[in-house]
């Protein structure tokens, strides 16, 4: 997989994202054909106990980097631009190479069109994101001001992204601006018409109990199944059953 097969797939083929942050989850999503795997700084809350993604450091996503590509060794994988890492464009250079560096194909930024036009110029692949901005936005909401985010949309287009997250955007909205642009829409909580979709792995699997996105379809009860697994080795311990004689 590549950025050129990426953006072929727009109009033809939605494209599959889940995040993931672990050698063993990573195997898996490569063998399932997950079309990109994202190292999200969702990292923060499901898997570091942050409060905030604030928290996350590019330390922290080049770490995690390093597992997914050790698990996931030909996946097209994607690493966001932690909080304050691209606050310059020298230092988002820096930063980006060092995620490059961790394995990863292309970096994600929220907004900043001016950084994402920097780092495709000195040489990388660059996913944008628009509407909901986890980094910077004070709370979650529903965005629908399409002629915002249609022109936040081009300039990221026009900047050589290969394609755009677009979170929390209004269906309609979203379908609108998926039509009019050249490169694909990866829709979280952005309703069916993007090329593509994203969630954050530990939500499908019912693993992240804090919080639940309304726009989250949950596959499985995975931490039901650890509690009962939890329970019967402790029963066997304590019972003597376990390792036995």
């Amino acid at each position: 997989m590549t950025t050129l097969d990426i953006k072929s797939m727009k109009g033809r083929e939605a494209i599959t994202v889940l995040t993931c942050y672990d050698y063993s989850t990573a195997r898996i999503l490569e063998e399932m054909g997950i079309d990109i795997i994202l190292v999200g700084d969702s990292l923060g809350n499901v898997v570091l106990g942050y409060e905030s993604t604030k928290d996350v450091t590019v330390n922290d996503i080049v770490r995690h980097t390093g597992a997914v590509r050790r698990g996931a060794v030909s996946s097209f994988v994607v690493s966001d631009m932690p909080y304050s890492s691209d606050s310059s464009k020298e230092l988002a250079v820096r930063n980006a190479n060092l995620l490059v560096d961790g394995g990863a194909d292309a970096v994600k930024v929220e907004g900043k069109p001016e950084i994402c036009k920097y780092l495709v110029q000195s040489g990388m692949a660059v996913m944008g994101h628009i509407g909901h901005l986890p980094q910077t936005a004070e709370k979650p909401s529903i965005h629908k001001d399409f002629e915002k985010l249609l022109k936040e949309a081009e300039m990221l287009q026009a900047a050589g992204c290969f394609a755009i997250v677009m979170e929390m955007v209004d269906r309609d909205v979203a379908r609108k601006i998926t039509d009019f642009l050249d490169i694909p829409t990866i829709g979280i909580g952005a309703g069916p018409y993007c090329d593509g979709q994203v969630l954050v792995i530990n939500d499908i699997l019912g693993m992240y109990e804090d919080f639940k996105p309304k726009f989250v379809k949950q596959y499985a009860h995975v931490n039901d199944e650890i509690r009962k697994a939890v329970k019967a080795y402790k029963k066997d311990v304590r019972s003597g059953s376990f390792p036995g004689l």
